[in-house]
């Protein structure tokens, strides 16, 4: 597929579903062509790309680093002006502070930290655009309000996100490296619809943060007149706070949702 005609593309990981689908619905809608990332949500990153105005998708493994690099290599070739790696794509799986589990551990620090950063290094290395490059790093709000559910996964986010501070260091002309955090958008883990409407709440504005102001904050970041490096939280204030636990499990206490 020649791609001449394209003034500015962004690949979005994880963008078939979530979050990652909310940001390449708002880049495509803002006039980007979205290259959507899927390991296994074939079906559902087709139909996401078909309802863009311009778009196309693309299988990866990113448990498999080397293969991360090669999409990267491949798709640098192929787009005339690539501005944008929005690193999406994550794992959540549960382990615990006193019983920490290898394989979740593994699997989070290949797929949060170690594919990303390699990504971002490639990408920055070959991405071709006048206009600069951006790598915008999902983490989470996590990081400044932490408790130690979820263990190997905060502890990968923290990784990727101390990288993504030493990445921007390096950036030279136009190019810059952003974090973006959110707090609690989606239900995740096993988590009802119930649990989700009290524990999305317990931030400093007890108000749903949408993912469409997720979305909207990576479009700002795509031309934003930041400094590389820095952060940007979208949580209605959730990481000011300190709460000992995950929202998912605050809000099964008996008192969740009371006051």
């Amino acid at each position: 597929m020649s791609l001449d005609h394209i003034n500015k593309a962004v690949l979005v990981t994880g963008g078939a579903q979530r979050l990652g689908a909310a940001i390449a619905r708002g880049y495509g809608r803002a006039g980007w062509h979205v290259v959507v990332h899927y390991r296994a949500s074939g079906a559902a990153a087709e139909s996401l790309a078909r309802s863009l105005p311009s778009a196309e998708t693309v299988q990866c493994d990113l448990s498999d680093s080397d293969a991360a690099i090669a999409m990267v290599e491949q798709l640098a070739t192929r787009l005339p002006d690539w501005r944008v790696l929005v690193n999406n794509a994550s794992t959540f799986a549960e382990d615990r502070f006193d019983a920490l589990d290898p394989l979740v551990n593994a699997a989070a620090t290949r797929v949060n930290a170690v594919a990303p950063v390699r990504m971002a290094q490639a990408f920055l290395a070959r991405a071709r655009s006048a206009a600069g490059r951006r790598v915008i790093q999902l983490t989470d709000q996590k990081l400044r309000n932490p408790n130690p559910d979820f263990f190997s996964y905060t502890m990968s986010k923290h990784a990727v996100d101390a990288a993504a501070v030493m990445l921007a260091m390096t950036c030279k002309g136009a190019d810059r490296v952003y974090r973006l955090a959110p707090g609690a958008i989606l239900p995740s883990h096993d988590q009802t619809d119930a649990e989700a409407e009290i524990s999305h709440r317990m931030n400093p504005l007890a108000r749903r943060t949408g993912a469409d102001e997720v979305a909207d904050a990576a479009l700002f970041l795509a031309t934003a007149p930041l400094a590389s490096g820095q952060a940007l939280y979208i949580d209605s204030g959730q990481h000011l706070l300190s709460q000992p636990r995950d929202v998912l499990y605050l809000a099964r206490s008996p008192d969740a949702g009371r006051g």
